[in-house]
This record gives structure tokens, C-alpha cells and sequence, in this order.
């Protein structure tokens, strides 16, 4: 059964090789949403892949960067909520079926966010170190419910870093403040939820783990580790937070963890 208030929207960039993998996973959903692809970097095969999986495949220019793309993958949704499916994820085949169902408990929720697990050399980590302090910091926020209402308690999950993970993310579609800012080349998110937080709207958490996230050596994320993109990121969101003392201290604690490979 396809349903008209959720759809994916996937924005693809380059050749993943993860690419049939994630939509075999949005087709296999036990509520079927309608899919978009979106590229400014097609390829040879794209439209067939598209047309394999009933998806809507949708090409615009210039490739202005990820900000560009995820914006532009949103504004091609005809539901009034969309998931931004990142192209080398993984989802679990009733993620549609429980995001929908927040949506429809809660009239007044701008963002669904679902629990998930992580995806590293093929296999499935569930529990690390990382994923306990997120976890953990998300819980500032609500606080064992289903649902963060106030400013206050959003805004609280954000305090430390950004631990709504961004593919397990569910945004109603007409929310301005659910645009990410295109300057931007890996916080673009965390800026985005922060926005989102400061408006009227509740945070609505399904903690069941819903998807996985695939970590590997040549994503956008571990790419901007390495180029000092995201520290210098991290610091500029913390001061936008904290006074500058403590920014640059949580900044500094976090490009540790990057060195040390605890965080990624």
C-alpha cells in the first residue's frame, strides 16, 4: 500500500556502489512511499536503475554541493513529509510504516527522527561508544517521551553536537527552516535542526532502530574529517551556542575524538 503523506527523496551524487542496495531497501517497505531520485552528477545507467525501482528520477545543475542537493531533492517531494535517504544507507522495512505513525500522533510535530545502527564493513554495530552519547544527548531533550515540545528541550539536544542523525530524519516539507544552508559542508544539518528547534513545532523520536548508517573511508563526512572542514564547522555551531571559551573548548574536544578516531 502506497501512501500520499511520506515520500523518499534520495539525493544521488557521483556512482555509489551502495546505491541499489538503499533502494531495494525503500522499495521493500512495509508502507510503500513514493521515491524520488535527484542528481546534478548523473550517470550512464541512473535512469534505469530509477525506472527498475518505480522511482521519479529528477536531474538539475549546476552541482553546487551537498547543501544544493539536499534542498533541491526536498523541493521535489508531492508529500507534505519526506525523508532525505542518503544514497549508501540502509532502511528497515517498517521505517515508512512507524515514521508515518508519529506523524500521525502528534499534529504538531515538524521533525521525526528514528533510532539506528551503524553499517561497517558490511556488518551491523548497533552499540559503540558513540552511539551511547548520542543516544545519551538525545535524551537531554526528551527526556524518556516521544516527543520534545518546548524551544527549551529541543534546543538541549543540540547543546553538544548534533545527535539526530541526519538519514533518519523525516521533515515536513513546508517549513522554510527545513532547508539546509548550502555554505555549509557538514554541519548543515545540526544548523538546520537547531533552526527547526527555535520555531514552534514538536521533535517527535521513535527510538526503535529503523535504519542503518553506512560508515566507510570515502564518505562526504569522513573526507571533511580529514580536511579540517568539520572542525572548523563544529567550532563555528558551538559558538553560536556557547560563549567562546566553552566553544572553543568543545570544539577542541571534538576534533580530538576525530584524531583519535572515537568519533565519526
Amino acid at each position: 500500500m502506497k501512501n500520499e503523506l511520506h515520500s523518499f527523496v534520495v539525493p544521488v551524487y557521483g556512482q555509489s556502489p551502495y546505491l541499489r542496495e538503499c533502494l531495494e531497501s525503500l522499495r521493500a517497505q512495509t508502507l510503500r512511499s513514493p521515491i524520488v531520485i535527484s542528481s546534478s552528477t548523473p550517470y550512464e545507467g541512473l535512469r534505469a536503475l530509477a525506472e527498475e525501482f518505480d522511482a521519479r528520477l529528477v536531474l538539475h545543475s549546476p552541482n553546487a554541493g551537498i547543501g544544493r542537493d539536499w534542498n533541491f531533492a526536498l523541493s521535489q517531494s508531492t508529500t507534505p513529509w519526506a525523508t532525505v535517504a542518503h544514497q549508501d544507507d540502509l532502511y528497515l522495512p517498517t521505517f515508512a510504516e512507524r515514521t508515518v505513525a508519529q506523524i500521525k500522533a502528534s499534529s504538531s510535530a515538524v521533525l521525526v527522527l528514528t533510532g539506528y545502527a551503524e553499517l561497517f564493513d558490511g556488518q551491523r554495530r548497533a552499540n559503540s561508544p558513540m552511539l551511547l552519547i548520542k543516544r545519551i544527548l538525545l535524551e537531554l531533550g526528551f527526556l524518556g517521551r516521544e516527543r520534545a515540545e518546548t524551544v527549551k528541550a529541543k534546543r538541549r539536544t543540540l547543546w553538544f553536537g548534533s545527535p539526530i542523525p541526519c538519514p533518519s530524519v523525516t521533515l515536513s516539507v513546508s517549513r522554510a527552516a527545513a532547508r539546509f544552508r548550502e555554505d555549509l559542508k557538514v554541519n548543515l544539518d545540526w544548523e538546520a535542526w537547531l533552526r527547526l528547534a527555535s520555531e514552534e513545532g514538536a521533535f517527535a523520536y521513535d527510538r526503535e532502530i529503523l535504519m542503518l548508517h553506512r560508515i566507510h573511508a570515502s564518505s562526504q563526512t569522513s573526507a571533511a574529517i580529514h580536511d579540517g572542514v568539520r572542525s572548523r564547522e563544529d567550532l563555528m555551531m558551538f559558538e553560536s551556542i556557547w560563549p567562546p571559551p566553552i566553544a572553543r573548548i568543545l570544539a577542541r574536544a571534538y576534533t580530538f575524538s576525530y584524531e583519535t578516531g572515537q568519533a565519526s
